[in-house]
Formats: structure tokens, C-alpha cells, sequence
């Protein structure tokens, strides 16, 4: 038998999958005739098929050698050193391939794939693009918006999906890519059809299941989500990051103890998940065990230094316990913590926190995170102007007009508009941290903001006068927040409260669906939601009550800073501002905390906000039967 002969035999055997005979006659081949390019080249794919990559990468190279402008070899050379991780040397291999056969099609389609391993995701999407402009291939567009996705182009993944789904309607695969860019743009329901129609292409489709819960979180359909990871928990029962996700659903709907055994779940898979073991700490601290909390976060950053969550997280609890020493430091923090969504100003002029000298120069203060934020640490700004520095507050514009009244603010400005000359910034919540705040050095002057005086005299002229007690009730905050399924509540909740000898006010800008029906049935509360135009308005209408009761919103806030008399209700763990185990606040010295305990329900809390308000409104006939005496 020749060589040639010989030849034929291995590749015959290479068609029918005896890949092992195919490699013993090609090393034969080989052996004999060192240069015999076809044989080598046979020898590498059958190397390459056997997962002998190694191997397969040195015959490639004998080949080349003999045969340098062989496109199809440094294309499958590219493919090798991709399995090996050299991808680099992959690229290259692709690029030769290209030069040696302009319009390569799968070499550029693999030239696309390695670029995006390397993250160079801008090339990559260049590769793919002349890869479909010779011809429109699935896989390709399905790479193209996975890069896409990578890059925040959402919109544009997106397109590149549905193309793909028009030249084959049942990828599956492709479906549920597109549900998590949809996702990412918070399109919740269109995510979760695309989810619905890949799992019934694949039913058994793990990642379509798992991502599915994602959105049905988005859409707060909290027991749909939690099927949803169990599904797919149930198809991949070691799937850690399901068992993870599930874990923060359970904790979301205050099933404490089943989230804490998701997380053990996902730490017996993986025992240094770094994210498993920062939920863990989320459920310890919502249990009030704040010392493992902290164990669990420190583990977490233990593996994982810069695990941005985690080290908010460590700021928040260090917070919440008072322990400002170290908590402003790591508050820094929140930049890096993609779940709060802000966005860090790239000024070129210096960030302070403290550190230089600020007399004569203008710093710029601006706002960063939601409104009560800015209502509660715009008053630095006389403590920088204390510092003999000019003073610029950018705020939001609902409070621009209230803003003028602030002390220490030599210009107020809204956000969006053109910002003047200044030398240094600060973001708002950074400054306790250039000032070394402590608990005992809170600047807490009252009030430290006032309401318009026109806006003063239109509101006094719209209640008009009165001889009962005016309490203002705040009972739910933003719908989008975080936390809003914990601190807001339905008005029926303060029903206990209504039946007491005042005048209730609704402060709600805003209202929700149920509430505008127990609105309606309690006609003597008084609404003036579609006239309070901004907060100047609140502030005024604030300024003519006796008291507020509210949850935790910017209204609170509000009423502490014009130093009105201020109830909150809190949860059994609050947000870190208000401290824990006190009935008042070192930053509101005009507020008095209601707290839940650990059965985490209202009524309690209620109850007690019931009885303290009977005393205050004792106390307010009694002071005005006194005045009426001695006048």
C-alpha cells in the first residue's frame, strides 16, 4: 500500500468517526514522508477531533511550513490556539487567513469571537458586521448582539435579534438573549415574552427560566420569579447562581429563613461565592444579627476585595449601627454599586472631601441620589460657606424654588442646567465624609429651610381657619424604589387614626390605585395633590400643620428640615440613617420614631402612633386653653 493509498484509508476512516485509525495511518504517512502537506493536514483535523489540541496546533505549523498561503490552515490553526486560550495568537491566525482570502467569511465570523474574548468589543462588532454584509448568517447575528449587549447597546442587540428570528423564528437561544437586553432597558413584559416563547421552542431551557425570573422580579410579580428559579433549579439542581437569585426573592418577600437556606444551598456548591455570601449577610442583617452580618461581608470581601455591594454594604450596617468612623469611608462605595443606578460626575475639576484648603474658591454641590437625600444633606452647605468658600447647589428641580431659602447656598441651580464657573465638587453625600461627621457633630441647626412666603400666604389662605389639630399623613413613597415593598403602606393601614377629633392631610403627590378608593371613602381627609406644583408647595402646606405622619419618604425629610413636628414609621430594620433602638434622630431634632418589631407588621406601630397623637392634640388644647387664659 502507498502513502497516498494509505492516505485515502485515514480519511475514510476520519468520515465514519474511527478517528483513532485515522490518526495512526496519518502519523504512518507522516513518519515516512515528513513534507507530505495533505497528510499533515488530515493529521492535524483528526489531532484537532480527538481534543489533542496541542498536538494538532505543532502539525498545523509542519503544514504551514510547506504550504504558507493555505488560508483554510491558519484558519483552522485560529481555531486551535482559540481552545487553547491563546487568543492572541488566534487573532493573528484569523487575520492571516483573511489576508490570504479576502471575504473569509467563517474567519472573520471567528475573528469577531476572539476579539470579543480579548474585550475588544468595538472590533468585534466590525468583524461580524463585514461577516453579514457577504452573507446573513444566525450564529453571526447572534454573536453581534451579544457583543452589543455587552456594550450597553441595547436597542441595537436587540434589532439583531429579531433579525435573526426572522431567518429562523424557532432559535430559542436567540429569544431568550433578546429577553435580557429588553430586560436591561426595563422592558419587564416584552422580556418575559421573549422567555415564554423560547421555553416553548425548549421547555427544558435552564438560562431561559432562570432569566425569566429576573423580569418577573422587574414586573414585582415576586412568586412568579420564585417558581421561575425553581424551574430551573428543578432541570439543574447544583445551578448556584438559581439557588442565589431564588435566595434574594425569599428575602424580598421576608421568608428569612428559606433565603438563608438558599444561600447555605449555593455555599455548599460553591463555598467562596462572594455573592452568596453577601446575601447572607443581607438576611443576617435584616434579622437584626448585625455582627455576623458583618462576618459574612467581610468573608465576601475576603475573596473578593473590590466586590463593590459588599462593601456598600459593609458602609450601610456600619451606618446603621452609628459607627460613622468607619462608615463614611466606605459609603464612597455606592459608585461602584451598579444596583443603585447613579451616575458618577466626571468633572475636570478636583472631587474635595475635605482635604484642601476651600477659602476663596467655588465648589460645586450637587445632588446625586433621590430627593430626601438632598433634603437631608443640602444643609452642609453652610458649613462649606463656614469655610469661606462660594457655595453652588445643584439640585433637582422640584426643589429649586424651596432651595433659596438655604443657608450657605450662594446660587441654587438646577440639574440639566449650565453649570458656572467653580474649582472644586462635592456630591452631596460626600460631605460628611469631608467633614468627619460623628454622631455627636451631625449638623442638626432648625429649621434650616423654609417655605416661599408667597407660597406661605397662598396656602394659609387656602385652608383658611381652623380649631382643630391639622395632621398631615404621608403613607407611601416612590413605587420604583427598593424598598418601597417594605416602607410604604396602604392607606387602610392608618385607619385607626381617622376616626381622632383633627383635621388629616394628605401630603401624597402621588397616589396609588387602592388608595384613591379609601380616599374616596374617607371624604373629610383633605387632598390637594394636583396643587402641590413642587415642594415650595409642600413646604407651605407642611408649614400650616401641626404635625406630620409619615413612612419613610422625602416628605419626612421635608417636615424635619422646616422643623415641623415629624412621626415616622419605620421598619424592623431601616434604612441607615435612622439608626437603631432611639424614638429620635440626631439629624431631625423635631422628629420622633415609631418603629416595627420583629413580627415586621403595622398595626402595632399604628396603635402606638394613635395613642402618642390623642396626647399631642391633649397637649395642643390644653396650651391653647392656657393662651386664652392669660390673654
Amino acid at each position: 500500500m502507498n502513502l497516498a493509498q494509505a492516505l485515502n484509508r485515514a480519511i475514510s476512516a476520519y468520515q465514519i468517526g474511527n478517528l483513532i485509525e485515522a490518526e495512526k495511518l496519518c502519523v504512518k504517512v507522516t513518519s515516512v514522508k515528513r513534507d507530505f502537506f495533505d497528510a499533515l493536514n488530515v493529521l492535524a483535523v483528526v489531532q484537532a477531533s480527538l481534543g489533542k489540541n496541542d498536538l494538532a496546533l505543532t502539525t498545523y505549523n509542519r503544514a504551514l511550513a510547506l504550504r504558507p498561503n493555505f488560508a483554510d490552515g491558519f484558519y483552522n490553526r485560529g481555531v486551535i490556539l482559540c481552545y487553547l486560550k491563546r487568543h492572541n495568537e488566534a487573532l493573528a491566525s484569523y487575520d492571516q487567513a483573511i489576508v490570504l482570502r479576502p471575504g473569509y467569511i467563517d474567519a472573520l465570523y471567528n475573528r469577531g469571537i476572539t476579539l470579543q474574548e480579548l474585550g475588544r468589543y468595538d472590533e468585534a462588532v466590525t468583524s461580524y458586521d463585514e461577516a453579514l454584509a457577504l452573507r446573513p448568517n444566525v450564529e453571526a447575528l447572534k454573536a453581534r448582539s451579544n457583543t452589543l449587549h455587552i456594550l450597553k447597546r441595547f436597542v441595537e442587540a436587540i434589532a439583531g435579534y429579531d433579525l435573526a428570528l426572522t431567518i429562523r423564528p424557532d432559535d430559542a437561544e436567540a429569544c431568550s438573549n433578546r429577553g435580557i437586553s429588553l430586560g436591561e432597558l426595563k422592558r419587564f413584559d416584552e422580556a418575559l415574552e421573549s422567555y415564554n416563547r423560547a421555553l416553548t421552542l425548549r421547555p427544558d431551557y435552564v438560562d431561559a427560566f432562570y432569566n425569566r425570573g429576573a423580569a418577573l422580579k422587574g414586573l414585582k410579580r415576586l412568586d412568579d420569579a420564585l417558581a421561575s428559579y425553581d424551574a430551573a433549579i428543578s432541570y439543574q439542581p447544583n445551578f448556584a447562581d438559581a439557588h442565589n437569585n431564588r435566595g434574594s426573592i425569599l428575602r424580598e418577600l421576608e421568608r428569612f429563613d428559606e433565603a438563608m437556606e438558599s444561600y447555605e444551598r449555593v455555599l455548599s456548591i460553591q463555598p467562596n461565592n462572594p455573592d452568596a455570601l453577601n446575601n447572607r449577610g443581607n438576611v443576617l442583617k435584616e434579622l437584626g444579627r448585625f455582627d455576623e452580618a458583618l462576618m459574612n461581608y467581610d468573608r465576601a470581601l475576603s475573596v473578593r476585595p473590590d466586590h463593590a455591594v459588599a462593601n456598600w454594604n459593609v458602609a450601610v450596617l456600619r451606618l446603621l449601627t452609628g459607627d460613622f468612623n468607619r462608615g463614611w469611608e466606605k459609603h464612597e462605595w455606592r459608585w461602584q454599586n451598579d444596583d443603585l443606578e447613579l451616575q458618577k460626575r466626571n468633572f475636570k475639576q478636583p472631587l474635595w472631601i475635605g482635604t484642601e484648603a476651600i477659602e476663596g474658591k467655588t465648589i460645586l454641590l450637587h445632588s446625586e441620589q433621590g430627593l430626601g437625600d438632598t433634603l437631608q444633606f443640602c444643609r452642609y452647605a453652610s458649613l462649606v460657606a463656614a469655610r469661606g468658600a462660594r457655595a453652588i447647589l445643584e439640585v433637582q428641580a422640584p426643589l429649586h424654588e424651596l432651595m433659596s431659602s438655604l443657608v450657605g447656598a450662594s446660587k441654587i441651580i438646577s440639574k440639566g442646567d449650565l453649570l458656572p464657573e467653580f474649582d472644586f465638587h462635592c456630591p452631596l453625600l460626600s460631605l460628611p465624609l469631608a467633614f468627619e461627621t460623628r454622631l455627636e457633630t451631625i449638623p442638626s441647626d432648625n429649621p434650616y429651610l423654609r417655605a416661599p412666603s408667597q407660597a406661605l400666604m397662598n396656602w394659609s389662605a387656602r385652608l383658611g381657619p381652623t380649631r382643630r389639630s391639622r395632621v398631615g399623613l404621608v403613607w407611601s413613597g416612590n413605587a420604583g424604589h427598593k424598598r418601597d415593598r417594605e416602607r410604604s403602606i396602604a392607606l387602610h393601614t392608618l385607619l385607626p387614626l381617622l376616626d381622632i377629633d383633627a383635621t388629616f392631610v394628605s401630603l401624597q403627590k402621588e397616589m396609588r390605585s387602592g388608595d384613591v378608593a379609601a380616599l374616596k371613602d374617607h371624604g373629610d381627609i383633605l387632598n390637594f395633590g394636583d396643587e402641590l406644583r413642587d415642594f415650595s408647595d409642600t413646604a407651605a402646606l407642611i408649614s400650616q400643620l401641626d404635625l406630620v405622619i409619615a413612612v419613610d419618604t422625602s416628605v419626612a425629610h421635608l417636615a424635619g428640615a422646616l422643623g415641623k413636628p415629624v412621626w415616622l414609621l419605620l421598619t424592623y430594620v431601616p434604612d441607615w440613617r435612622w439608626l437603631l433602638d432611639r424614638d429620635d434622630s440626631p439629624w431631625y431634632p423635631t422628629a420622633r420614631l415609631f418603629r416595627q418589631n420583629d413580627t415586621r407588621e403595622w398595626h402595632s406601630v399604628v396603635i402606638r402612633v394613635r395613642e402618642a397623637l390623642l396626647q399631642f392634640i391633649e397637649c395642643q388644647r390644653q396650651s391653647a386653653k392656657l393662651a386664652q387664659t392669660e390673654i
